[in-house]
């Protein structure tokens, strides 16, 4: 519905800003004028305030500098604030960024901040957004330095950063495509970004990004609107009078109009296929979220059409998983080590876990079954007078630390090195500088050594993004010292291109090259090596996940040292694992470590299932969700009563049974639902064996009910059948 509205409105312009604060809407800058006669061409710098409650239109009017007019720029409102970035003044694009207050329109000002760090280029229809109290920017017409880069500003220390994308390894999912006239938007931990026209084409894949892992995927909504937790798109009709389209003999016209929709009230339309729910490609679209889902409006669809579409976008919310993070704080506080590793020449020690090590890296798996091996063979008298393995007692328990001689590894690539195994990234030292280089360049040579494919990628790409005209001399000479061929190929190629060579070989550091470098620089410059493309699929070895998931599939059973009995039943496992990913167990493994290396396992006073405690087991391990529906019964208050991070498990349970319950596993969750007195569950599985007894009572699982159960169903079927049939018999008799 068209707004009331009182007061002085804006001049009709757009490619404006508009935020909510509190019960008003604040609406900056913007383009004004007639694009079509040329006349009357302005951007604004001015600022207006509309109150939903009355209607009214307020220009702000402040003392002191303004923010250059502008349009095409972002807006956002952070800690009572109003803040500008960037945008277009008519001439020039702008990366400078103002705030303003918005608690008190007398006390306040403009205030431009002094930006530090890596400021984006200067760009305009670009979207800002805030998530975890930081401010993203991505992609926007920037002209010639046009990326596809994500920016972060934080806004205590005012200082920018580039997310770095080279931890992500080639066959993952890849950031979007840099574009222009997109939207952005933050909910929970996620970024979601929609639309834009990307190197000519208008794409209508929604990529959402996760701001703690640092990585990019497509979405790809469900299919079946009925169901509350999968991301779901539906388009929107709204009953009452919606905003009018101009039409393309009308051309483009300003409005100063302002439209009202009850979002309560909005119906929605159920598509016929799913991908007819898809919004097609567009851009300068308007994007907003409302509660827990994104609604999408307009834009600019194929060949200059505008659209008056609204699409909703029902996010999902899931507690992220934590399996990383458990590992690598397991890493950083080296609790529970059992080994130690003796490194190079100075003989530095650093400590880990053999459980993680053995699984992720099978040249060091290797490593510590030899010293095992010796440990067997020599006493500890022996070891003692010789000097060759001395035992240390570490701070628990009284089982020494295994030590492992490294002679091929210095302590500071190799700890990065076990920072990667533990989590299966490494955090990357500042870009481009030449020590920091190096050093990663030493953790590439390791991970080579110790044929870790997937580390190889990660370091290679941090490298090669890394070199510049500032050190690509010095890291091809080391390259070459390292014999790190690749690498050096990469330096070379880079020294050669026609917009550096002249640049390098300028260089003092040129003249310290060796004669054989130089030699290989001048014939490179002269006759460029033939390219070949290789065929061959790129190796980026296995992930944390996939080493984990093999290890508690028996790839780790030599290693165990702990014994789970569950119903007397022992299951091997190991205690770094179980630790890192349950406080319970660490409390336990810490100050009441079983004398017989034996737990008792169980949820509370219940003792799941065999099926359900593997799927427990599976979780701890490498983080897996999926089970059967019955297992979810047992395991839904496993994360409370374990000390799990968070109860992503428990969402997964909930959202497992919600969808799954099928007549041909009703009597399955019927019996967990009974031991585990789930009596919601329990009354819902008694229901659908009522209504689908037919069925039901083919079921082979039927006989071998317990008699409770079979009582329970049998009255059931009476309540029904009293409740729908008595009067039908009674009139028979």
């Amino acid at each position: 519905c068209r707004a009331f509205t009182t007061g002085t409105p804006p001049a009709p312009r757009y490619h404006h800003s508009a935020v909510v604060y509190g019960s008003s809407m604040f609406v900056f800058g913007g383009y004004t004028g007639d694009i079509y006669s040329n006349s009357n061409l302005k951007n604004k710098n001015d600022l207006f305030e509309y109150k939903f409650a009355t209607g009214q239109w307020t220009e702000w009017k402040t003392e002191g500098r303004l923010p250059v007019a502008r349009s095409a720029h972002g807006a956002t409102v952070y800690s009572d604030k109003l803040w500008i970035f960037a945008g277009y003044d008519g001439n020039a694009r702008l990366n400078d960024m103002w705030t303003i207050g918005l608690q008190d329109r007398e006390l306040t000002c403009w205030e431009e901040i002094e930006q530090s760090g890596e400021i984006p280029p200067s760009c305009c229809n670009f979207p800002v957004a805030v998530c975890k109290d930081k401010m993203f920017v991505f992609s926007g017409q920037s002209g010639a330095k046009i990326t596809n880069n994500l920016f972060q500003f934080e806004f205590k220390e005012k200082i920018w950063t580039r997310i770095p994308t080279e931890h992500l390894l080639r066959g993952s999912p890849p950031p979007p495509q840099r574009r222009y006239g997109h939207t952005m938007v933050a909910f929970d931990r996620h970024l979601y970004v929609f639309g834009g026209a990307a190197d000519n084409t208008l794409p209508n894949e929604l990529h959402c990004y996760d701001v703690d892992s640092q990585t990019w995927e497509v979405i790809q909504p469900s299919p079946d609107s009925e169901v509350s937790h999968p991301e779901v798109v539906e388009r929107v009709s709204a009953p009452e009078e919606a905003p009018s389209l101009p039409s393309e003999e009308r051309g483009l016209k300003k409005s100063r109009d302002v439209f009202g929709l009850d979002f309560g009230i909005t119906t929605f339309k159920q598509p016929p296929t799913a991908d007819s729910e898809l919004p097609s490609g567009r851009l300068f679209h308007a994007a907003a979220v409302i509660s827990d889902a994104m609604y999408i409006f307009g834009g600019t669809v194929d060949n200059n059409i505008r659209s008056g579409e609204m699409y909703r976008f029902q996010f999902s919310c899931y507690p992220k998983c934590t399996l990383h993070e458990d590992y690598g704080r397991l890493w950083e506080n080296r609790q529970f080590s059992d080994l130690e590793f003796v490194l190079g020449e100075k003989e530095e020690r650093v400590r880990g876990h053999t459980a993680i090590v053995t699984a992720r890296c099978k040249w060091l798996k290797k490593k510590i079954i030899q010293a095992r091996e010796r440990l067997k063979q020599v006493s500890i008298s022996e070891k003692s007078s010789c000097g060759e393995a001395v035992l240390i007692l570490p701070n628990f328990g009284n089982k020494p630390l295994l030590e492992v001689p490294i002679r091929e590894a210095e302590a500071q690539p190799f700890e990065v090195l076990m920072q990667f195994l533990y989590t299966d990234k490494i955090k990357y030292p500042r870009k481009g500088h030449v020590q920091d280089v190096l050093l990663i360049m030493d953790v590439y040579k390791l991970a080579l050594n110790f044929k870790l494919s997937r580390l190889e990628q990660l370091c290679l790409q941090y490298i090669e993004a890394s070199v510049d005209l500032q050190n690509v001399l010095i890291v091809c000479e080391n390259a070459n010292k390292l014999q790190l061929d690749q690498l050096k190929e990469h330096c070379l190629n880079f020294v050669v291109k026609e917009s550096h060579f002249n640049q390098v070989i300028m260089m003092k550091e040129f003249e310290h090259l060796s004669s054989s470098l130089i030699v290989e620089i001048v014939r490179r410059k002269q006759q460029p090596p033939v390219r070949t493309h290789s065929d061959q699929p790129l190796d980026i070895g296995t992930s944390l996940i996939q080493d984990m998931k093999a290890y508690l599939e028996g790839a780790g059973i030599e290693f165990c040292d702990i014994i789970l009995l569950l119903d007397g039943h022992p299951r091997p496992a190991h205690k770094a694992i179980l630790a890192a990913r349950s406080s319970y167990f660490e409390a336990m493994f810490r100050s009441f470590m079983p004398e017989d290396g034996q737990v008792n396992i169980s949820i509370g006073e219940m003792v799941p299932s065999k099926q359900a405690f593997e799927s427990m087991l599976r979780y701890i391990y490498y983080g897996e969700v999926n089970m059967p529906p019955e297992d979810s019964l047992y395991l839904f208050a496993a994360p409370y009563y374990y000390g799990f991070s968070n109860n992503r498990l428990q969402a997964y349970c909930k959202q497992n049974l919600e969808m799954n319950v099928t007549v041909e596993n009703v009597l399955q969750i019927l019996e967990a639902a009974d031991k585990t007195q789930a009596l919601d569950m329990k009354r819902h599985c008694l229901h659908i064996i009522v209504h689908q007894f037919t069925k039901v009572s083919k079921l082979p699982n039927l006989r071998s009910l317990s008699q409770p159960l079979l009582l329970d169903i049998i009255e059931s079927l009476a309540n029904h059948i009293s409740d729908k049939q008595c009067a039908e018999l009674g009139s028979d008799i």
